[in-house]
């Protein structure tokens, strides 16, 4: 089985204020621009509906007015997803052709990756985890995670990756595998994409 990382360049704070704001533009924007995104969704989800599971478009309403949400953990699957598409709408689409698809612990070797060059700021692995989501938002216990890279984060992070950068002039930065260095670069920039302008992180998640 093969799992994504999708990526997005956004404020994280704007993105979590949308949650509960009762903001009813990007409801608008939605029906507008995932109109065909919505509907597929509820095809591949029909059986998860049928049993209860509110629709994409259901899901998507309840977290901008912060409620109600499905009792049952197993519909929590489906606020997951609406936060995503909220911060589709709100940010931009970071490359991840080195992260969709993927399988197995690909994340971990990217981390690992990372970590050679002495990189500790930010994980990959992190969006694979649930803490990025809103609080109050139900958390599934399987697709999607959700994790955040603040700017602060972001900062910390390219000022590690730039030493690692004047290391290698010496000729003492590590040597990766070519997939891995290829993701790392592209880590590095999202990274210099986001620190350009004051606020802005990376929202990402795994699926």
């Amino acid at each position: 089985m093969s799992s994504s990382l999708n990526a997005f360049l956004l404020d994280p704070a704007a993105a979590r204020g949308l949650v509960g704001s009762g903001d009813e533009r990007p409801l608008r924007l939605a029906a507008d621009r995932l109109r065909d995104e919505l509907a597929s969704a509820d095809d591949w989800f029909s059986y998860e509906i049928e049993n209860g599971a509110p629709r994409a478009a259901e899901a998507l309403r309840a977290l901008v007015h912060g409620g109600p949400y499905s009792a049952d953990r197993d519909h929590a699957f489906q606020y997951g997803y609406a936060y995503q598409r909220l911060c589709s709408l709100r940010g931009e689409f970071l490359d991840n052709s080195s992260f969709s698809p993927f399988r197995g612990a690909w994340l971990d070797v990217v981390d690992e990756g990372l970590a050679a060059l002495g990189v500790a700021a930010v994980s990959v692995a992190e969006f694979g985890y649930g803490g990025g989501l809103p609080a109050g938002v139900p958390r599934s216990a399987e697709f999607p995670g959700c994790g955040e890279w603040t700017h602060e984060q972001c900062l910390a992070a390219l000022a590690e990756f730039e030493r690692s950068e004047r290391s290698g002039r010496d000729g003492t930065a590590p040597e990766l595998e070519r997939d891995v260095a290829k993701a790392v670069a592209d880590v590095r920039d999202w990274l210099r994409r986001a620190v350009k302008h004051p606020g802005l992180g990376v929202v990402g998640f795994v699926s």
